[in-house]
């Protein structure tokens, strides 16, 4: 098969041919439909992540078809449609596993990380660890849900209750974000790099409520934020936007150091947390009510081989909502949805 190898970080990835995977007993084989581009990605290229496995098959948003399956599985059926999340696999039976955290397992493996992942036309993954797909999206409409719209979900519960959101970076976690929010009646605040006034209009087609860059003080003081922009700089911004008792939530699974900050910002009972990974249950709650909230996901597609370019525009900030890669040259790549 067919696929984009990472062998060291810092480097491009590479096209190569490697032999297609056998499943193990608990393991089906996913022919590759649609694959996220996420920024994690981007943080396992540049070594930002330790200790990836090498030579690694990058991605964690797999959408495919099952085509083999092994003896113990049971779950999923041959042509059945599946989503492959960022968490891959844990031990079950430690203290966070038995305690409803198993995203933070010490011996949990990642998509894309410590597994191979779905930059390539087939892909592995443990059944116990995949999901059905809400039949209302497409593959590559489906993608982004994966993990931008999981971990996104994580952040926005973590958010509580609260009324005004702000919501710091407005890529793929949080164009599908917002649009939960917004359907849960919460107001919302949408922070971009600033001079970013396409970000800023796309993120009002969305039902922001405003818009403006990072640098900027929303209209009215925010009962939480959401950080998906990976700078710590943002967390005392963030907190002097922030009412009493409010939270900043700290999405990103890599973030460049906070400064220092006064302790004033901090009195008043307001919390800084960050959301490490997903849970199975995530998946659970948010593919029942993707369909519901209205949310549909804006997204480019690029074919397999141009997976070095799609991460590219990514860095850059060129990308508006997601990018997928669509394995075997597909007639769509290239188009936005």
């Amino acid at each position: 098969m067919k696929a984009m190898l990472l062998s060291t970080p810092g480097t491009r990835l590479q096209l190569v041919e490697v032999p297609r995977p056998t499943p193990g007993a608990e393991q089906i084989l996913i022919e590759v439909r649609a694959c996220g581009v996420c920024r994690t990605d981007l943080h396992v290229l540049d070594g930002d992540l330790p200790r990836p496995r090498l030579p690694l098959v990058l991605g964690h948003e797999i959408v495919g078809v099952v085509v083999e399956k092994g003896a113990l599985v049971r779950g999923f059926a041959l042509g059945q449609r599946v989503g492959v999340p960022w968490l891959g696999r844990t031990c079950g039976h430690c203290r966070y596993c038995a305690g409803g955290a198993e995203n933070l397992c010490d011996t949990a493996e990642f998509t894309g990380y410590t597994l191979d992942g779905g930059y390539a036309e087939f892909a592995l993954a443990d059944q116990h660890y995949c999901f059905s797909l809400p039949d209302e999206y497409a593959d590559a409409e489906a993608a982004p849900l994966l993990c931008a719209g999981l971990i996104g979900y994580r952040s926005l519960v973590a958010s509580g209750s609260a009324r005004r959101l702000g919501i710091y970076g407005f890529g793929a976690a949080a164009h599908i974000i917002a649009q939960v929010a917004r359907w849960q009646g919460r107001e919302v605040f949408a922070f971009t790099k600033p001079g970013d006034t396409d970000g800023q209009d796309f993120a009002r087609q969305l039902g922001a409520a405003w818009a403006g860059g990072a640098d900027q003080a929303p209209p009215q003081p925010m009962d939480a934020a959401i950080l998906f922009a990976p700078a710590g700089e943002l967390v005392p911004q963030a907190l002097r936007q922030t009412v009493k008792g409010g939270t900043v939530v700290c999405a990103g699974i890599h973030m460049s150091n906070i400064p220092e900050f006064p302790y004033a910002l901090l009195w008043g009972e307001r919390s800084v947390r960050s959301i490490a990974n997903l849970t199975r249950r995530d998946g659970e709650e948010f593919f029942a009510i993707a369909a519901r909230a209205g949310v549909r996901t804006t997204v480019e597609t690029f074919p397999l081989e141009s997976a070095n370019e799609a991460l590219q525009q990514l860095r850059s900030g060129q990308v508006r909502g997601a990018a997928v890669l669509i394995p075997g040259g597909a007639a769509a790549a290239g188009q936005k949805l």
